[in-house]
């Protein structure tokens, strides 16, 4: 039964390379909006739901899938409900490592060893996790990391070495004389060069 389909109603329109997201139900509140959909706390809830925009609809139908093979991992949200253009999971308060540098809050090497434990684990059940990157990856309150954004979990896609570049770089980011704190355009910055020189997806 779809409980949440009416909030899949959500009205976009593009200006330039963005989505803008121009309409949508008043139960919902806007909490980001992504490279193919827009993301919306449901008020009264501990659950969000995920709307994609048009030309990316397919991807609710893959992460369903991914979100369903990897029920019961606690490293990542769970599926409640999934349409032709949304899925349902649920709400992770926290901020995102990225969020975190741009802060100045401190990245602890116990916070890596869940991302690789939640890797492991997934790669166990078939899947081949790959486009991990510091935005979604999510820090909790109480210390724990959970994983979203898992489109490119898919079984038989080739796995990317971002994960391990970005380790590379945290063992810099750990020595004394290091920043510990980053503007985010500075991030935005070295993001855009990573992923035209090193790791463009579309290779």
């Amino acid at each position: 039964m779809n409980h949440y389909k009416q909030y899949a109603s959500v009205t976009f329109e593009r200006h330039g390379q963005d989505m803008r997201v121009t309409a949508y139900h008043p139960d919902l509140e806007l909490h980001g909006i992504g490279r193919s959909a827009a993301v919306f706390r449901i008020k009264s809830t501990r659950l969000v739901i995920k709307v994609f925009f048009p030309g990316y609809t397919h991807i609710a139908a893959e992460e369903a899938v991914i979100y369903r093979k990897l029920e019961g991992l606690p490293q990542f949200p769970g599926l409640y409900e999934a349409g032709p253009t949304y899925i349902v999971i649920d709400y992770i308060e926290g901020k995102t490592l990225f969020e975190c540098l741009i802060e100045g809050i401190w990245i602890d090497p116990a916070y890596i060893r869940q991302v690789d434990e939640a890797l492991i684990a997934a790669r166990r059940l078939g899947l081949t996790p790959s486009d991990v990157h510091l935005r979604n990856l999510i820090l909790t309150p109480d210390g724990r990391i959970y994983l979203i954004d898992l489109a490119r979990f898919r079984q038989g896609q080739q796995v990317d070495h971002q994960w391990e570049d970005l380790k590379r770089m945290y063992r810099l980011y750990r020595l004394r004389f290091m920043p510990k704190r980053y503007s985010e355009r500075w991030l935005n910055g070295v993001a855009y060069l990573y992923r035209t020189f090193v790791n463009d997806p579309r290779r």
